[in-house]
């Protein structure tokens, strides 16, 4: 059997060759303190491609070695935005990437594209799109449009039987108030797909999809809830979904990316949201985990508080991602990671600490030592630690 499934992973290489962040998530759990789990067998791994065969090519290869900071709508359509293009300037940091369909599933600039219209819904946050491009333009500034895809809230009101229906009839929310749609609805997909292609017609050179799964726990609640789907598996459609993104926006040259949970490069495949880090990794361009310190809990990476040692739980983190990856070959993607410039304050006495210019750069200094040289810094009101040493 595991000669057969091997020799159908090699055919699928052969045929199949085309290639989240909010810093309020709750604790992860400590996966590090399950008996074995850090040895786990890495879940679908294809071996390694032959060159001859396929080399995974980059449609940005002029593209620079991108340190970024996240940039709401709200700050790239109004005055915060001077500030952060100062820092662009001033610094080793020279790329942004910008809401351009955000948390709530809000468009954020004015669109008269009809395709995007039908499911969703726009805002003035950035009332001048074509100004903000060629802002950007003027600065060196490499542009990348985030679009959160499956937590929608506004289309999941619009269109309730593209969401998850509890037995009252209500869209099922989560604890924040939030909705989700159903990753098994193609037109999902296209609505999403519409969005990016309109971002990159306007000039942005990467689209960088979050929130790429389905609801936190939610193979506890799929039972008692009503949506559509197929007989593929969780992490299958949202990796299908992945690779459908790359085909539709390969031929206009923009770069595919993903943010991933952090802890999915050291565990098994999140079958609950359906994210696995190899399926994922294998169909993009760059690939983003989370690795917030305090985004991991006691026992990782041998810490007793991951927020308190930035340094170990990156380095930790990135060894681990770099295991995962490797047996993805010519299929592995660029390793951009976004670090964390925050203070993870809602922790607790005792459990984080104050993050600023040490912290920053013990986190930057970590993915050095492990070979990887681009980053995403994130703070989600933008304001980031002055006088950090980016390089």
């Amino acid at each position: 059997m595991e000669l057969i499934f091997a020799m159908l992973l090699v055919l699928n290489n052969l045929f199949t060759s085309s290639p989240e962040g909010d810093n309020n998530k709750p604790l992860l759990p400590s996966w590090k303190a399950i008996p074995g789990i850090a040895a786990a067998t890495q879940p679908d791994a294809p071996p390694a491609a032959d060159p001859s065969i396929f080399v995974k090519t980059d449609p940005q290869p002029d593209a620079p070695i991108v340190k970024g900071i996240y940039v709401t709508s709200h700050s790239a359509g109004g005055e915060r935005m001077a500030g952060l293009l100062q820092l662009i300037d001033d610094t080793p940091l020279n790329s942004m990437v910008i809401d351009i369909k955000d948390d709530y599933g809000y468009i954020t600039y004015p669109s008269d594209n009809a395709e995007m219209l039908e499911l969703g819904e726009t805002r003035r946050n950035i009332a001048d799109i074509n100004a903000l491009m060629a802002r950007l333009v003027q600065h060196e500034v490499y542009p990348i449009a985030r679009i959160v895809v499956f937590k929608d809230s506004v289309l999941a009101a619009k269109r309730p039987e593209l969401s998850f229906v509890q037995a009252d009839g209500t869209v099922w929310q989560n604890g924040r108030k939030e909705s989700f749609v159903n990753p098994y609805r193609k037109e999902v997909w296209d609505y999403n797909i519409a969005i990016a292609k309109e971002a990159a017609r306007l000039g942005f050179k990467e689209i960088q999809f979050d929130y790429v799964r389905f609801p936190e726990g939610f193979e506890n609640k799929a039972d008692s809830l009503a949506f559509d789907r197929s007989g593929e598996s969780r992490v299958q459609i949202v990796a299908d979904f992945v690779k459908y993104a790359r085909e539709q926006l390969e031929p206009l040259g923009i770069r595919i990316s993903v943010d991933i949970f952090g802890y999915a490069a050291s565990v098994p495949a999140a079958e609950g949201i359906g994210q696995d880090f190899v399926k994922l990794s294998k169909h993009v361009d760059v690939i983003s985990p989370m690795v917030y310190p305090s985004h991991y809990s006691t026992g990782w990476f041998k810490q007793q508080t991951p927020d308190k040692a930035p340094y170990e739980t990156i380095k930790g983190s990135m060894l681990d991602t770099h295991d995962k990856l490797e047996p993805l070959g010519h299929y592995k993607p660029v390793i951009r990671p976004w670090i964390q410039d925050f203070t993870a304050s809602w922790l607790g006495k005792g459990n984080y600490i104050p993050y600023g210019k040490q912290e920053v750069e013990a986190q930057i200094q970590a993915l050095q030592d492990t070979g990887v040289d681009e980053y995403l810094l994130w703070n989600a009101g933008n304001r980031y630690t002055p006088g950090v040493k980016y390089e």
